[in-house]
């Protein structure tokens, strides 16, 4: 027999009952949100969405007020996110990402010449942000938004037409190429070489090693030059390269980094490398180019990749300012 309604047991999903309405953050909040996160900063989420910073702190306030949770630390004009902030967050890009997919899906034409770039955040600001005019120079009317991945993982939660990202891609179900080999070198300012006395390698010991995240330790290539047991006073680590890079220019010792992202640095001499020895430069690959498998915007991606290969093969005639 037929379970009247009275008689059924509670529904214990949590789902809501046919025909009653979800209730949903205020949109408007979940993009402040979300931009935020991404960025890392009120200021570029406020930047990206065109209000103001203020306008972000108060949809993340009515946000917060919403949950109940508290979704940001903030400190001294800083908000650094909550665990709950985190989680959240990632939540959010997932459900975004499937709704700009379920878009592109009905209605591909609705994203027409909006290009969604992901890059690593050090390759994003000391490559590729310092060009990205040109490229629009070259394509008119072209719509572009450039997003950082902290880590590749963060790929299969974003929505994004083609990215470069560092290290070889995991995940198989990538579609991947090799894009870019960069030269690893130690880097330092020129009066660090002055005040410490460093000719050759072995003077690495006086001086402090700063390291970063990139595809080579400095345990590793002091192996392969033929020092790995040399021992150093002190030694910094930073998990950003822009930020390694900044210290090295600021005295602060030693970093062993791409000549890629140090080009700048190079160029103006704030940064020089003080071994001229090309053996004391280590090759390797370390940038891949992946592409969405279902981006709506082949044309505009085609393009930028063969605008970003033209760039990496011909970097003698790029002197972005």
């Amino acid at each position: 027999m037929k379970a009247s309604s009275k008689n059924s047991p509670p529904d214990q999903s949590g789902s809501p009952a046919a025909g009653s309405r979800v209730r949903l953050p205020p949109l408007k909040a979940l993009l402040a949100f979300e931009a935020a996160s991404r960025h890392g900063s009120f200021a570029q989420g406020a930047e990206e969405l065109g209000v103001t910073p203020s306008a972000v702190s108060h949809h993340i306030q009515q946000l917060e007020d919403f949950l109940g949770v508290k979704l940001f630390q903030r400190h001294a004009g800083r908000a650094i996110p909550t665990s709950a902030g985190r989680r959240y967050a990632q939540e959010i890009t997932h459900a975004f990402t499937i709704i700009a997919g379920a878009t592109n899906l009905v209605a591909p034409q609705s994203q027409t010449r909006h290009l969604v770039i992901a890059s690593g955040p050090s390759f994003a600001a000391k490559w590729l942000q310092p060009r990205l005019p040109q490229f629009l120079d070259a394509n008119p009317g072209m719509r572009v938004r450039l997003s950082t991945l902290s880590d590749q993982s963060e790929l299969d939660g974003s929505r994004f037409d083609i990215a470069i990202i560092y290290g070889k891609p995991d995940a198989l179900q990538w579609d991947f190429e090799p894009l870019l080999t960069e030269n690893l070198r130690p880097l330092c300012s020129p009066a660090l070489i002055e005040t410490l006395g460093i000719r050759t390698p072995k003077d690495l010991r006086k001086a402090t090693l700063i390291h970063s995240v990139n595809a080579l330790s400095w345990s590793d290539y002091l192996r392969r030059i033929g020092l790995p047991d040399l021992k150093t006073e002190n030694e910094l680590w930073i998990d950003r390269s822009t930020m390694a890079i900044d210290a090295a220019v600021n005295g602060m010792g030693i970093v062993l980094e791409s000549e890629i992202l140090a080009a700048s640095e190079l160029r103006n001499g704030t940064l020089i490398a003080p071994f001229a020895d090309p053996g004391l430069s280590i090759a390797t690959t370390s940038y891949y180019l992946v592409k969405a498998p279902h981006s709506g915007n082949a044309a505009q991606t085609t393009a930028f990749e063969k605008w970003l290969r033209n760039k990496i093969d011909m970097p003698d005639a790029d002197n972005p300012a």
